[in-house]
């Protein structure tokens, strides 16, 4: 992202507007064009004229959707709104009852919606609060502390150790500064920073070391700075600007419902239109069709599906945060079983965030044998635990324990300094070095504190001798000069410490000199014997590995989107399997902003690790995933993280470790900032998705078979053979508790081993399509024959037993589509208790309908005889056997083969 920054050419008190951005201009340039002096600062009087004249240095407020407009979003989808014009409709031809539990329906959906979304959008205001209350300026020549939205361009900034950056500043001074970017570009540590000029002008945010941005704080150290961005005009202000224009992505349910519900709105006025008009031309009575085609109408809309799957929904949030995965919203929980790419952040997600020693080789000095590994630490022979010849090594952890500002206090929770240094000490102490101890024999008694130009560190500690031994520490190019080594001996060094961070690890050398006295100017001493160097990294979390195969074998790609360095980026993907050889895979950000977004959406597929990216990029990755179609979830935990957090179809955020704003970007926070919880989550979504199926695939058959028994009837000479009333009491209760309990259905065999569903796929995709149809008929058919036995034998019950078999065939439909494939007798009848419970409740009330006195009057029902009670409880058993055959067939590979490639061999 490049560097914006105010206008200033046309402000006749500053200087000529700069040329080049603020990280590549001497820092004398800087002043000149802010037209400030560094050390008197600006006037109070300037200072106010600039805040006129830029703002103050806050970020705008993004507007909250109001509860009216949420209420309307929510009436506006075509199944809500189906049901009102259904409502409307009932009550006018004099249905009450209908009406009323229609408009019940869509009131309990309208409360589960808002309830979800008032859940609004605060990334902005956790922007805003990520700034600096204070800040320490310079100005009319004196130190004050000012409120931080009152800085402009040209204030002169003091930074201390434990400080928030309250702007953007070109560096001035830089005293040992380190500064944690983490938030901001992904970078797992502290950056030292310098006031040198950075000669590329588009060098990326993580490498502009003369720069400090806004909201990052300092590590380490102390410097001053000159701001030149406030507001909206910073780093910060241009991902504010980001999460702005990150479109918001439809999930694929809330598409297929949106698609679904379309489609059954056609289908009622469709079937409702052509009964009504047969029915006329018949000569029929227009009250009676009238009638009929409510009906229809009632019968064609699955009522109880929206409230079904908003609880389907929230059951399957319960059961991910059981897992540590918070869902934020609903329709997340399912978004994550049609993810076919997962963008995930490295630091502390895939990797451990924290350091770690993994490679540590002495050299021994007399021996003139070049670095001599550590074999006794742990895995492929490298390590920091004990060997056969600990002296050279514990010399050398010894060396860089004692040359290191970092404390480990009682345990890990108590580690108080650099991530690297801290991982030093730990090293140390892994091989029994008593850190205490060997402080307390060797004395510091002076330093030269670690800079960011000459990238070493050196430490002076008086010796019961009456000498001074100094340690150093720092960058192989930086201490092996240094060092008393044959040509031969530092080319070996040195191309051993390119290999090591050519695998990803932060090399460090380490050396010493022993000294009469501490000199008195402490400069770094020369002539120094090698000690042995370190090679650190963050490493891969335990399970990671196998959670990156699990997704392979899911066919979910799996990729890795970094602040840190290309190297680095690589070698942990290599370890992880994202990265199956070469650096073919790997686009850094200087790279990939040469790339056209057309180009890019052409290879964007052939790519699994990015480094070096800024928040803008990381947007183009996702839309150019998108863009080919792939249903993208991506994961961070920082500032730079949330606008593509927004732009995918879902956004996870780290709940340990991650920044408010990024949480408030996502539709999900890991509570344990594991990849494999993830991966744990898109198998509960498969899961869930697959439930809201087999509930779609029960109410439409369902319904199917209410159409084509109210369809037919008339033409087959027979009365309408169901009220409204009936219609609505079987989609509400029959559909209603056994769909709920469906949602309880655990998880299909091999559900992490088939590819992930199309984003476009429709949800009658993979024969859920001719399943309702067949199966309807059937019921259908079942229902008027069960009619035409009664009237032909003048039953006079006829009604209730038709209105019976149709809710029994429906319930037995229920325990035959627990499983798309297997038998519900492999599967076992109680393994779905809920499923159970609901069904015997709803036999119970049906039972109840028919025969409590009251409920007959409402429902128009009479009571059956036992014989008849026997008829309408052993015809719905067709539908098992008829469902039972088709999943043979699909076992058998005769049906739906590419629904089930797994049975297509058969």
């Amino acid at each position: 992202m490049g560097e914006t920054r105010p206008s200033i050419s046309s402000d006749p008190a500053l200087g000529p507007a700069p040329d080049q951005p603020w990280h590549a201009l001497p820092a004398d340039q800087a002043l000149a064009a802010l037209g400030v002096d560094p050390g008197l600062g600006l006037s109070a009087t300037e200072a106010e004229r600039r805040l006129a004249r830029f703002g103050p240095n806050t970020l705008p407020e993004e507007p909250g959707r109001s509860l009216g407009r949420m209420v309307v979003d929510q009436l506006a989808d075509p199944m809500i709104a189906l049901l009102v014009v259904a409502a409307v409709v009932s009550g006018v031809v004099g249905e009450a009852a209908d009406t009323i539990v229609i408009v019940v329906i869509v009131l309990l959906n309208a409360v589960i919606g808002v309830f979800q979304e008032s859940r609004a959008e605060r990334a902005m205001q956790a922007l805003k609060e990520m700034s600096s209350p204070t800040a320490v300026v310079v100005r009319d020549g004196r130190e004050q502390h000012v409120d931080a939205s009152g800085l402009v361009p040209g204030d002169v900034v003091l930074l201390q150790d434990g400080a928030v950056v309250p702007a953007d500043l070109r560096l001035l001074e830089a005293a040992a500064l380190r500064i944690s970017e983490a938030a901001l570009t992904g970078e797992s540590q502290p950056v030292g920073k310098h006031r040198e000029a950075i000669h590329d002008p588009d060098a990326v945010v993580g490498d502009r070391r003369s720069m400090a941005f806004r909201g990052t704080f300092v590590a380490g150290g102390r410097g001053r700075g000159v701001t030149v961005g406030t507001g909206l005009h910073t780093e910060l202000g241009e991902i504010a600007g980001l999460l702005a224009t990150a479109d918001v992505v439809r999930t694929p349910l809330q598409r297929r419902l949106a698609r679904f519900g379309g489609w059954i709105a056609l289908a009622v006025i469709g079937v409702s239109v052509v009964v009504f008009v047969a029915g006329l031309l018949r000569g029929e009575d227009a009250t009676l069709m009238l009638l009929t085609a409510i009906s229809l109408a009632v019968a064609a809309v699955p009522e109880a599906l929206p409230a079904v799957v908003a609880v389907t929904l929230a059951l399957g949030a319960r059961h991910m945060a059981r897992r540590n995965a918070l869902v934020r919203r609903l329709p997340a929980v399912e978004t994550l079983g049609s993810v076919t790419w997962i963008c995930s952040d490295k630091t502390g997600t895939l990797t451990e965030n924290r350091m770690r020693a993994e490679v540590v080789e002495a050299f021994r000095p007399s021996s003139g044998a070049g670095p001599e590994a550590d074999e006794g630490g742990g895995g492929d022979g490298r390590g920091d635990g004990q060997g056969d010849d600990t002296e050279p090594v514990a010399d050398l952890l010894e060396a860089v324990a004692l040359c290191n500002d970092a404390t480990l206090g009682s345990g890990q929770e108590g580690a108080t300094g650099d991530p690297t240094e801290i991982a030093l000490l730990e090293a140390a102490q892994r091989h029994g070095l008593d850190i205490g101890a060997r402080v307390a024999a060797l004395p510091r008694v002076d330093e030269v504190p670690f800079d960011s130009a000459a990238k070493l560190m050196v430490t002076f500690h008086a010796r019961p001798e009456g000498d001074v031994v100094a340690l150093v520490k720092g960058a192989p190019e930086s201490v092996l000069p240094r060092c008393r080594l044959a040509d031969a001996e530092r080319a070996r060094v040195l191309a051993r410490a390119e290999e090591l961070a050519g695998e990803g690890l932060r090399v460090l050398v380490a050396a010493r000199a022993v000294l009469p006295e501490a000199p008195a100017d402490t400069d770094i001493p020369g002539d120094l014997a090698l000690l042995g160097l370190v090679g650190l990294i963050d490493p891969p979390r335990a399970e990671a590995a196998a959670a990156v195969a699990e997704c392979l074998a899911a066919g979910v790609t799996p990729v890795m989107i970094t602040g840190d360095h290309p190297a680095t980026a690589a070698a942990i993907a290599r370890r992880l399997g994202i990265l199956d050889g070469g650096d073919e895979h790997v686009l850094a950000g200087p790279e990939l902003a040469r790339v056209s977004d057309e180009d890019l959406a052409s290879v964007v597929e052939r790519i699994t690790v990015y480094a070096r990216v800024d928040p803008e990029q990381k947007i183009r990755i996702v839309r150019a995933l998108q863009a080919n179609g792939e249903c993208v979830a991506m994961t961070g935990d920082g500032v730079n993280d949330a606008p593509a957090l927004r732009q995918a179809e879902i956004g996870v955020a780290m709940g340990a470790g991650g920044t408010d704003v990024a949480r408030e970007a996502a539709e999900m926070v890991l509570l344990d900032d594991r990849f494999a919880t993830i991966v744990d989550a898109v198998e509960e979504g498969r899961r869930i998705y697959d439930d809201i199926r087999k509930f779609i695939r029960y109410i439409m058959t369902g319904n199917s078979g209410e159409i084509w028994a109210v369809f037919l009837a008339p033409f087959l000479g027979m009365p309408v053979p169901l009220l409204p009333i009936h219609i609505l009491w079987v989609n509400l209760v029959t559909d209603g508790l056994p769909g709920l309990a469906l949602a309880e259905e655990p998880a299909e065999k091999g559900v992490m081993s088939r590819p992930p569903r199309a984003p476009s796929e429709s949800v009658f995709a993979r024969g859920l399509g001719s399943h309702v149809f067949w199966v309807g008929l059937l019921i259908g058919g079942l229902t008027l024959g069960m009619q035409g036995w009664a009237l032909g034998r003048d039953v006079e019950q006829w009604q209730t037993m038709v209105f019976t078999v149709l809710a029994f065939s429906q319930l037995v439909h229920a325990m035959a589509i627990r499983s798309e494939t297997r038998s519900l007798f492999s599967i076992g009848v109680l393994t779905n208790r809920p499923l159970v419970g609901a069904i015997a409740i709803t036999v119970v009330l049906q039972l109840v309908l028919i025969y409590v006195p009251w409920f007959q009057g409402v429902f128009r029902t009479s009571p059956l005889t036992a014989g008849q009670l026997a008829i309408v409880f052993v015809v719905p058993l067709v539908v098992l056997a008829a469902v039972e055959a088709e999943k043979a067939l699909v076992r058998r590979g005769w049906l739906h083969r590419r629904a089930f490639p797994q049975f297509s061999g058969r």
